[in-house]
């Protein structure tokens, strides 16, 4: 069996974590102010796409139709859309817990720095998670499997952050890595995890103000943890909250039965 395909999958995701690493970085050096927030964190993902695009068409020899700009708008304000109005719910319940209360104002500016940074961040982590790894996977081993790899792999890279521990990097898998991976199977295409991890994303600390996988960039309001951390999330922020996890896996759910119905799944070889 020839290893070019899987030398030419090893480049991307070494590719793509090494852009995922430093597009990071610098994004989150720059969201203090809104100008450079906005301005670097717009760049870093049309530089982001730009390369998948390139590289995909040098190396795979197709056109990437997942990230057709035909598609971009009305998809990726579906899944901001999506984004936003789940984490409001998960905060809220939260909230209705006692594990989160708005401890004052923060600024618009540091709600659009941090909208900047996040643009950036969930372009970067697309790609690399669900327009590389989910992709190539599945194309060897199925949906199921694919999602499986993708997702864990996705809240591994999160034990990095401050304050990560097993369970904040299991929470990450469930409820974030198996529901963008949904959200791309369903579409197939990038726009709709794009928007998705967005608008959770910037309603989690751009608007909420509550800590990001262990991050606390600037928002609208400044939030403040209590109670239980199974409810709370704790230091790690809401996404290690049970909350999070309950609200992301019922999301993945109909996600998949929606992707099932129209026949999206694509199924491992052997079977």
């Amino acid at each position: 069996m020839s290893t070019r395909p899987l030398l030419r999958a090893s480049f991307l995701v070494v590719v793509f974590f090494a852009v995922t690493a430093v597009g990071n970085s610098v994004g989150l050096a720059a969201a203090g102010n809104p100008v450079t927030g906005l301005l670097v964190g717009g760049t870093t993902a049309a530089l982001t796409l730009w390369l998948y695009h390139w590289l995909i068409r040098r190396y795979e020899e197709r056109r990437p139709d997942e990230i057709a700009l035909a598609a971009a708008r009305p998809v990726l304000l579906r899944g901001f859309g999506l984004g936003v109005g789940l984490f409001t719910a998960v905060i809220a319940v939260i909230a209705m817990l006692g594990g989160y209360r708005a401890a004052g104002w923060g600024s618009i500016g540091g709600m659009l720095g941090t909208l900047g940074l996040m643009i950036g961040v969930a372009t970067c982590e697309e790609v690399l998670f669900r327009g590389v790894i989910l992709r190539l996977v599945e194309e060897k081993a199925g949906t199921t499997i694919a999602l499986t790899v993708s997702g864990l792999l996705f809240g591994l890279i999160h034990l990095s952050n401050t304050g990560a521990t097993v369970w904040g990097a299991l929470a990450i898998a469930a409820e974030a890595g198996l529901m963008l991976g949904a959200a791309y199977v369903l579409a197939r295409n990038l726009w709709l995890p794009i928007g998705l991890h967005l608008g959770w994303n910037f309603a989690e600390s751009g608007l909420f103000g509550a800590t990001v996988s262990g991050g606390s960039p600037d928002g609208l309001l400044r939030g403040a943890a209590g109670g239980a951390d199974l409810v709370s999330g704790g230091i790690f922020g809401p996404e290690a909250s049970i909350v999070a996890v309950a609200g992301g896996l019922a999301v993945t759910v109909l996600l998949l039965r929606r992707a099932r119905r129209q026949g999206r799944l694509v199924a491992a070889p052997w079977r």
